[in-house]
């Protein structure tokens, strides 16, 4: 599977995450305080909770139940309750849409 058409980039407010779903994958998406955009994977790894509900700050999405927040770079928990990450997806710009792969999740070094 390709690449889709997610959004276009003036659906998102900075500082803000937008769920999506893409073949049946939720993603949060997020335009943060750079201006970079970000994909990962909506569900919380602890409680099933949609994550574009959260709170966003800095490079991280907090969930709004039980505080766990995760990296919007790597997708790794950063504190407890979670210790599962959520997938991170590759972010394509193009003509001000934002484009998604939701089969091809980013490979982090850790």
């Amino acid at each position: 599977m390709a690449k889709q058409k997610a959004l276009a980039l003036s659906e998102l407010v900075q500082d803000q995450a937008v769920r999506v779903v893409l073949d049946g994958v939720p993603i949060a998406v997020v335009l943060d305080g750079q201006g970079e955009v970000h994909a990962i994977g909506d569900t919380c790894t602890h409680g099933e909770i949609s994550l574009s509900e959260g709170f966003v700050e800095g490079d991280t999405l907090e969930c709004w139940a039980h505080g766990s927040a995760f990296s919007l770079r790597t997708g790794a928990p950063l504190n407890l309750p979670a210790y599962e990450p959520v997938p991170v997806y590759a972010v394509d710009i193009e003509n001000d849409d934002v484009y998604i792969d939701p089969t091809v999740t980013k490979e982090i070094a850790s």
